[in-house]
């Protein structure tokens, strides 16, 4: 993948997200980290949709759902006031599907890769060489 120097790599899963800058330029990429984000995960609201059953067992998963709507919350938050012009987007498969779901319209336009994989226990140097 060909990612643009500025270019945001969001790497998410149902309690963390890790948010790098890519100072690389075409066809490199050069990590370097960014603050934790300040997410509002008690008002993000997306695990309350569901009930719990067989198929949605328990609060665990509620709780990464809305972890996955206030990450999805704070990204559309920061392309909306042009803080973003690319994003990359790193999760586990079921994270990812969950943000899909939450990003506005104009964040999707700015989205320039989705990548389903869980890499939130790994180096910078392995999201960089798994991400390319």
């Amino acid at each position: 993948m060909i990612l643009p120097n500025g270019a945001i790599v969001a790497v998410v899963d149902g309690e963390r997200m890790r948010l790098f800058r890519n100072n690389g330029h075409e066809p490199h990429i050069a990590l370097i980290d960014l603050p934790k984000p300040n997410l509002d995960v008690e008002n993000a609201g997306s695990g309350e949709r569901h009930r719990n059953s067989a198929g949605n067992p328990d609060r665990s998963r509620l709780k990464e759902d809305d972890f996955a709507a206030a990450a999805a919350a704070y990204l559309n938050q920061e392309a909306l006031a042009g803080k973003i012009a690319a994003l990359v987007i790193i999760a586990d498969p079921r994270t990812l599907g969950e943000l899909r779901q939450n990003l506005h319209g104009t964040l999707e336009a700015k989205l320039v890769g989705q990548i389903a994989k869980d890499l939130m226990a790994h180096s910078r140097e392995a999201i960089t060489d798994r991400s390319g």
